[in-house]
């Protein structure tokens, strides 16, 4: 076995394989960038070694620079992670030609599956259904035109290269195959090194769900069940869990069979990934073969307690697999909810900052008897820079049943407390709420159908309501009396606390009488109803936990004036509770307007300006593309909503910017 592995990543994959490696008794080493300097992997592993500036292009995709750490600190064998160098076969040629172990597939097999065109077409003579598209390289976007009209709108445009949803897009018309062709091209370039670009049909209504293979030296291939990963926005997956909710036996061992016998067809090893879109009528195609280790591999650790990362330690040592088809069974249901630095409230524009508050949910066995497990690189007080993928965080959790997962991710997510970025935690938790979800009728369009217009906000139910106000009532008295005491002096000198109250949120008002005693309090509503609330929360804490009529109840919580602002299940409530006069006044009181910024461009998050398209003087219209920023590896087209005149233009190329900062304003 190996005494000494590298990890040629960062961020929390890197953090994961260290803590397998620890486990295994295996001394690590990290590399790190200029932004990284004070990152989670780097104060995780045993050594670190600095690699360039903060672009990924100058130092983690750098072989060069990732070969002379290995020298330098006589590393045995390199984990690659997913992204950068992990699918590059001169990477892992370079590693073999040094006497170094891929922890990884051969190169050959990287030539053969990471490269998408080539992949399909091995995969077409290895029989395996595939989704009709253009295998070719395309030149331009006029033949990117002419494909896609000869294939039938709509189509996907993908980078050959590409990995984690970028180089994607979907083009429904000329127009956005010709703009697609370009963007996508662009994020090759910069993400991968590599702009080559094919075009596939797109199937719609599909569900996305992969299988994971795990393959030794010896000519031993299992697969490991599936992975449903429907729930994407622009191309890149959410949420996933293990196993599919919707597919059969027969189904689930037709397509593990089929990813073996590919994965035997190019000589794989290590732990791979076999893509497939399936239609509602089961029928699966072939995508593509991630030949790494997958974001979301948790879930499938989870079902089926085996440990993905020491497996391929062992594998790329020359040991033999430890079990056989027959031995790997789905136990339980797992979730996995991406925590992703962006703005779901902002069309989920990347966000970067300071982490002030960064505090995840306990760890290991719940109360319930479920599983809490995330995968995370940073920490309270770390930076969200503007260099790498957005992704912070993998929260999962697992039980007997899918109901079960999604109750254990409900509380999780509840109590995960991240402030000082934009981050995704309301959506996800919406998501959890959500009926379409919950049922399992999703395809990869889901997010796309059932928020349009985008995240404004979850709206809580009438049940849920009821009991948050019932909490935040009881809540309420708690800080009441807190404020009514005098210090240093007798309990005559306190203002006793009123029962009769009035707590308005979301637009509905309800008015209660508390009664308190040892044990919590009995909140009673106008209508009868009667909720019974327990809790140990005091003043200034910023998470409550509360047992409202024997069920849990978490809310993240900070005050505001008259009451609280509430957060939990995808919803941020303003809660006010008053007393009854209070609030006959209240609704006296006017309303403040936002401002009017309909004349200006808005710069929608922190990047860089790599494009403005218009000039003063331009007419525009509807739609138009009228700038392009750049931001955590993604390219990002403004254009108009609606037609108008450019008055003034603020920033031009090359212009850093932050929110909100004005990029163009018009008459």
């Amino acid at each position: 076995m190996f005494k000494k592995i590298l990890i040629a990543n960062r961020g929390e994959i890197a953090c994961r394989v260290i803590k397998t490696a620890r486990k295994m008794g295996i001394k690590t080493v990290a590399v790190y960038s200029d932004a990284d300097r004070g990152a989670l992997h780097v104060k995780m592993a045993d050594e670190a070694v600095h690699i360039g500036p903060s672009p990924a292009a100058q130092s983690y995709i750098v072989i060069d620079k990732i070969m002379a750490a290995i020298k330098a600190t006589g590393a045995e064998a390199v984990h690659p992670g997913y992204g950068f160098l992990s699918e590059n076969m001169n990477f892992a040629a370079a590693l073999e030609a040094a006497g170094v172990a891929f922890i990884g597939p051969p190169s050959p097999a990287i030539e053969a599956m990471g490269d998408k065109i080539t992949s399909k077409k091995i995969a077409q003579e290895a029989g395996v259904s595939t989704v009709p598209g253009h295998m070719g390289l395309i030149a331009d976007a006029d033949e990117a035109v002419k494909i896609a009209t000869q294939i039938g709108y709509p189509v996907m445009i993908k980078a050959s290269a590409g990995g984690g949803g970028k180089g994607m897009r979907i083009a429904w018309n000329e127009a956005e195959a010709r703009e697609g062709f370009g963007s996508s091209k662009n994020e090759a370039a910069a993400s991968f090194g590599d702009d080559r670009i094919f075009i596939e049909k797109f199937v719609t209504q599909p569900r996305h769900i992969e299988i994971q293979v795990l393959a030794d030296k010896h000519g031993n291939i299992v697969y490991l069940h599936e992975r449903e990963c429907s729930i994407q926005r622009r191309n890149q997956k959410v949420i996933e869990e293990a196993p599919s909710p919707f597919l059969d036996e027969a189904t689930r061992r037709a397509m593990g069979e089929q990813a073996c016998a590919l994965a035997r067809a190019v000589g794989y090893t290590s732990a791979g990934t076999v893509e497939f879109i399936v239609d509602g009528a089961r029928n699966f195609y072939f995508l593509e073969m991630n030949t790494r280790l997958q974001v979301e591999h948790p879930v499938t650790e989870l079902i089926t307690g085996v440990d993905l990362v020491e497996q391929m330690i062992r594998v790329a040592a020359g040991q033999p697999l430890p079990f056989a088809q027959g031995d790997l069974k789905i136990n339980g249901w797992a979730m996995e909810s991406r925590l992703y630095a962006e703005d779901p409230y902002r069309n989920f524009l990347p966000s970067i900052g300071r982490l002030t508050r960064y505090r995840p949910p306990v760890e290991g066995v719940t109360p319930t008897g479920g599983i809490v497990r995330n995968d995370t690189g940073v920490f309270e007080g770390g930076e969200i820079s503007m260099f790498y993928d957005p992704m912070i965080a993998k929260l999962c959790t697992w039980a007997p049943t899918r109901t079960g997962a999604i109750d254990e991710m409900r509380i999780a997510l509840d109590t995960f407390e991240v402030e000082g970025i934009g981050h995704n935690l309301p959506f996800v938790g919406a998501v959890m709420d959500h009926p379409r979800f919950i049922s399992g009728n999703i395809t990869t369009a889901f997010i796309a159908e059932e928020y349009p217009e985008g995240f404004q906000g979850a709206t809580l139910d009438e049940g849920t309501l009821r009991r948050v106000a019932a909490a935040a009532s009881a809540m309420n008295r708690v800080a009441e009396i807190r404020r009514t005491k005098v210090s240093g002096t007798m309990d005559n000198h306190e203002r006793r606390v009123g029962d009769d109250w009035v707590v308005t949120l979301q637009g509905a008002e309800h008015s209660v009488r508390i009664a308190a005693d040892h044990d919590g309090s009995s909140v009673h509503f106008a209508d009868g109803v009667v909720v019974r609330v327990a809790s140990d929360w005091t003043p200034g804490q910023p998470l409550a936990k509360l047992m409202v009529d024997g069920t849990s109840l978490v809310m993240k919580v900070a005050k505001i004036s008259g009451g609280f602002r509430l957060r939990l299940r995808g919803a941020d409530v303003k809660c006010h509770v008053r007393t009854p006069r209070q609030a006959e006044l209240a609704k006296l009181m006017l309303e403040k307007t936002p401002p009017d910024t309909s004349k200006f461009l808005l710069c929608p998050m922190p990047g860089l300006v790599t494009n403005v398209m218009v000039a003063v003087g331009d007419e525009v219209q509807e739609g138009q593309a009228l700038a392009t920023v750049e931001a955590m590896k993604m390219e990002n087209i403004l254009k108009a909503e609606r037609k108008g005149v450019v008055k003034a233009v603020k920033a031009s190329a090359g212009a850093s910017l932050k929110v909100d900062d004005v990029i163009m304003e018009f008459e």
